[in-house]
């Protein structure tokens, strides 16, 4: 069981960063994303393994004028 954005997700563990965000249907180029604390850089999305407990905050851009 990982969190995303204070919510419980029962079916993450062991999915990369980048398999987990494409599955939920997230535009990668308005998102940034947070893990125990640390900024993940995009590089680094399908590198990222998901493991039990993890935090994630999932940040979403908006523009406006």
């Amino acid at each position: 069981m990982i969190y995303v954005n204070g919510n419980l997700v029962t079916d993450a563990d062991s999915l990369t960063l980048y398999d987990y965000l494409s599955r939920e249907g997230y535009s990668f180029a308005f998102i940034a994303v947070e893990c125990n604390g640390q900024i993940i850089p995009k590089s680094m999305y399908k590198e990222k393994i998901l493991k039990e407990d993890d935090h994630l905050e999932v940040v979403s851009f908006v523009g406006g004028g």
